[in-house]
């Protein structure tokens, strides 16, 4: 039988030998999505453009997800909370230059919250930077990132993508967790090497956050001071929420019989019902307490720095007569205020855990007195707010409003809450109880706005769970624009804005006469408008009847849902709770 062949030149058949021949060859694009894959950092947070847009494309096709945002700063906020919520670093992806300092933002206030987040940009070529030859979208990001990450790293070579992910992994989470800055120049992502050798040179990293135990003297010295304490006081910070040791610190807790103060991000810890949660009491427990235990927080401007008349110095006790412990994973936060009596250095839950196991079985808890008298003040302060909330203005005001959340919230305790604004802020801080862990997510230890929209998405992301965001007016217009993604992605989030016309309340006018004072919005604006443009379900409502139809229904559906809450323009005080903060506030 005849046999036919195709006719090809000599030389054809010779270069498709030479291609058989020829070594697989893998890219710096492949590397860079095989290299976060083989560490499970699965979800990117992005906004494509020169020079990564091909990046999140094979990301996308290679299994990875990759959620495109319309601003960077929210894709870097969201991976920053998402950093918070998994343990595992929260990865942001941007263009060069101007993407890249819009996501620094956002780096900076991981580094500053202690969240895992890596931000990876693109950049201009190292030796045009170097001589400031005007490419395009020139600028030394590496050093600008320096100063506001925890680490900062540039990758010249492909061979080199797996040890530099492997170094922004262990930096972002060992230790105090933090942001880390990875820096890609362009050229990068086309070299080619062989494909064995690049897929050998990546790094699946091993234990990048290893215990860290206490000193068993240090346990020791922690509880000798905490049984000489006749007023005890424990509080609880984000990182003890971080920690994720949730029945550990339970058992502390409880074993010991000492009150408790969340801070705002360890609310559910314990449920803030708990018999021994001092939440309402705070201002009657931080100045009496004799003995402070803070386990994963910081004694930052939000305590006051730890003196102060917040602590009762200059009223019925001098400076300084409070004793102090500190569980913290870094020794060099102990008396970076007042005197830290027994720092206690080491992981959250390996220090928890040496302080019960030191406990035993017959540890003695507080003096009586002192328990009747957190429980008394918490039982008034409790009582005085429940008639506040029982109360129904109209106009509907701040309290009205959140009752409805604060019952949404207790039927619903699986629920995400994303909360940042001002008096927004305070209020549902004060007035919605946490049930569950690592349940309620808001601006943290900056107190900045803007976090709002990102975080309701990786929270919908991370979690699968439902998101209920509670936005002062001014907050959401930070982030607005990222309801168009939350619909894109059909993600199950109810945002409420608590609608009062302004920045804190919507009465003030300019004197001249001649524009709106610079506290005031539109009146009247319609923010339930904005989602329905992109096919989310968008509600008016007035009354707290209303809200609470509207937050069911929305619940229900699990559509993306917005909220206008109109409420009382001359409700809010301003800036919030930290009115001292302000230089003319400081003069009266």
């Amino acid at each position: 039988m005849a046999v036919t062949t195709e006719h090809r030149p000599a030389g054809a058949a010779v270069s498709a030998q030479a291609a058989a021949a020829a070594p697989e060859s893998i890219d710096g694009f492949q590397l860079v999505i095989d290299a976060l894959a083989l560490n499970g950092l699965d979800t990117l947070y992005s906004l494509p453009g020169i020079p990564i847009t091909d990046l999140t494309r094979r990301a996308q096709a290679s299994g990875l997800r990759v959620l495109a945002f319309r601003h960077e700063q929210n894709a870097g906020y969201a991976a920053s909370i998402a950093g918070f919520l998994t343990g595992r670093p929260g990865v942001c992806i941007t263009v060069s230059a101007p993407g890249f300092l819009n996501g620094l933002n956002a780096l900076a206030h991981a580094t500053v919250n202690c969240f895992p987040m890596i931000l990876i940009s693109g950049s201009s070529e190292r030796e045009v930077v170097d001589l400031q030859q005007g490419d395009y979208e020139e600028m030394d990001q590496l050093a600008i990132a320096r100063p506001v990450a925890k680490a900062a790293y540039r990758v010249l070579h492909a061979e080199d993508i797996g040890v530099g992910i492997a170094r922004a992994i262990r930096a972002a989470v060992s230790g105090r967790p933090g942001g880390v800055y990875l820096d890609l120049p362009a050229k990068l992502f086309a070299q080619t090497i062989d494909a064995a050798a690049g897929r050998a040179s990546l790094i699946q990293v091993v234990d990048p956050a290893p215990r860290q135990m206490p000193a068993p003297e240090a346990v020791q010295r922690a509880l000798d001071l905490l049984k000489s304490a006749k007023k005890p006081l424990i509080i609880l910070g984000k990182g003890a929420a971080y920690a994720q040791v949730d029945s550990e610190i339970r058992a502390l807790v409880e074993t010991s019989g000492i009150p408790y103060l969340p801070m705002s991000m360890a609310k559910g810890l314990l449920p803030d019902t708990h018999e021994l949660c001092a939440a309402a009491a705070r201002s009657f427990v931080l100045p009496a307490a004799d003995v402070v235990m803070l386990v994963g927080a910081r004694l930052n401007w939000l305590l006051s720095h730890g003196k102060g008349k917040t602590w009762g110095a200059g009223a019925s006790k001098a400076w300084g007569a409070q004793k102090f412990i500190q569980i913290d994973i870094s020794p060099q936060e102990a008396d970076s205020n007042v005197r830290i009596d027994a720092p206690l250095v080491g992981d959250v839950g390996s220090c928890v855990t040496a302080l019960l196991a030191g406990m035993g079985s017959g540890w003695a808890k507080p003096p009586a007195q002192w328990l009747s008298a957190v429980h008394g003040k918490k039982s008034a302060n409790i009582a005085k707010m429940a008639e506040t909330l029982a109360k129904n203005p109209s106009p509907m005001n701040f309290h009205s409003a959140l009752a409805v959340v604060r019952d949404i919230v207790k039927a619903n305790p699986d629920a995400m809450l994303v909360n940042e604004g001002a008096n927004a802020l305070d209020f549902t801080r004060s007035i919605v109880d946490m049930h569950k862990p690592r349940k309620r997510i808001d601006v943290g230890t900056w107190g900045i706005m803007g976090i709002g929209m990102g975080y309701c998405i990786a929270a919908a992301v991370t979690t699968k769970q439902q998101v209920i965001a509670i936005e002062g007016d001014s907050a959401f217009g930070f982030s607005g624009m990222e309801v168009e993604t939350i619909c894109r992605y059909d993600l199950p989030v109810c945002i409420v804005v608590l609608n009062n016309n302004g920045v804190y309340k919507g009465t003030d006018l300019d004197p001249t006469g001649r524009d709106p004072a610079p506290t005031q919005f539109v009146k009247g604006a319609r923010y339930d408008k904005i989602i329905e443009a992109f096919g989310g379900v968008g509600a008016h409502v007035t009354t707290p009847a209303e809200l609470r139809a509207a937050m069911e229904a929305a619940l229900a559906s699990r559509k993306p849902t917005l909220i206008n809450a109109v409420i009382d323009e001359t409700a809010g005080t301003e800036s919030g709770r930290i009115t001292s903060l302000n230089p003319s506030a400081k003069k009266k």
